[in-house]
């Protein structure tokens, strides 16, 4: 009997913190009885988070519309993505695929079921030494459609990303399965070094699932009353779509964007989407962001990640070791040294 009333103690004193996590980025089903609960879903709880983040994602974007171009608002807008081959001058390209490919820089991976993620970090003591980097992530061209996309003016997390397919026999990367994300509006961008090509796991993307149409927020309440039957990530708030049910959301297939070097690809990823599988041995390296704002705010908010002058991954994964050696974190992101970002696996 004493334990029952411990535990029920416990459990009423999470839900204030439980209650206010509504209000903020929280999306795990599984981890808050509120995002989970039948009773409020059936009510609408999840689906109207989903429909008010659009609406306040609107209108940050109205804000954010003159830092990007009227062609670029309008197909985003349209699809959810952009894509812009010859990003940059072509010598300017070759300077900045040569600073990145030639950068060997503190390295974290992460491997997700047979594929392994690598990312170097570039805090200001690895940006200095990268002009070329530092002036791509300083235009205004490659700024103003992240901040736009995201509906953000917090700064993107910038990484050097490697995406080495089937490096290890595992159940097959859970990220080429279709999904969104989150249920709030988020941008990632890759502005590729290499040709990717059909079987070096291109993205794909179904143009127009960035938008919370009615059929989208139906579809989005019914997977809130079904989270525990679903997989993993689901379960989590990254909700998995089967390509046969694109067509009952008034929506077209997903789209491989099989792209030369130097094309920038950024993508709202509330929006369904995913990585192809690539063969074996292929490797895919770009430049790569992301970025997202606080949900619910009406208009784009500073950002407080300013104040650390560029270091929130490496702070962030100091922070994980931190947690981690005392037992209290998982290490997703493993600290593999200096590295650079073609070197294999192990090497």
């Amino acid at each position: 009997m004493m334990m029952h009333w411990l535990r029920e103690g416990l459990r009423l004193a999470r839900l204030p913190g439980q209650a206010l996590a509504l209000a903020g980025s929280a999306r795990a089903f599984c981890d808050n009885p509120l995002l989970g609960s039948d009773r409020l879903n059936r009510l609408g709880l999840h689906a109207r988070r989903v429909a008010l983040a659009q609406g306040a994602a609107a209108a940050r974007r109205r804000w954010l519309a003159g830092g990007v171009s009227a062609a670029d608002r309008a197909t985003f807008d349209r699809d959810g993505i952009v894509v812009k081959r010859d990003f940059l001058p072509p010598e300017r390209f070759a300077r900045l695929r040569a600073e990145l490919l030639g950068l060997r820089a503190p390295a974290r991976e992460h491997a997700q079921g047979d594929v392994l993620n690598r990312l170097l970090a570039l805090p200001p003591a690895v940006l200095g030494g990268l002009p070329e980097t530092r002036a791509v992530l300083a235009s205004g061209a490659w700024r103003g459609l992240l901040a736009y996309v995201a509906a953000s003016r917090m700064p993107p997390l910038v990484f050097v990303q490697s995406i080495f397919a089937q490096h290890r026999e595992a159940p097959p990367d859970p990220q080429v399965v279709l999904h969104s994300d989150t249920f709030f509006p988020m941008v990632k961008a890759w502005l590729y070094l290499d040709d990717v090509g059909e079987g070096e796991g291109p993205f794909q993307y179904v143009a127009g699932s960035h938008r919370a149409s009615p059929a989208r927020l139906a579809w989005e309440q019914a997977r809130s009353l079904d989270w525990r039957g679903a997989d993993a990530m689901s379960r989590r708030g990254s909700l998995r779509v089967r390509p046969e049910e694109l067509a009952g959301l008034g929506l077209g297939p997903a789209v491989q964007h099989v792209v030369p070097a130097n094309t920038l690809v950024v993508a709202d990823t509330y929006g369904f989407h995913a990585r192809t599988q690539g063969a074996a041995g292929t490797v895919r390296i770009a430049l790569w962001g992301q970025a997202h704002s606080t949900p619910f705010a009406p208009v784009p908010l500073p950002s407080p990640r300013r104040l650390l002058g560029g270091r929130e991954a490496v702070l962030a994964w100091a922070l994980q070791d931190w947690l981690a050696a005392r037992g209290l974190a998982h290490r997703h992101w493993v600290d593999r040294g200096v590295r650079g970002a073609g070197d294999p696996p192990g090497a």
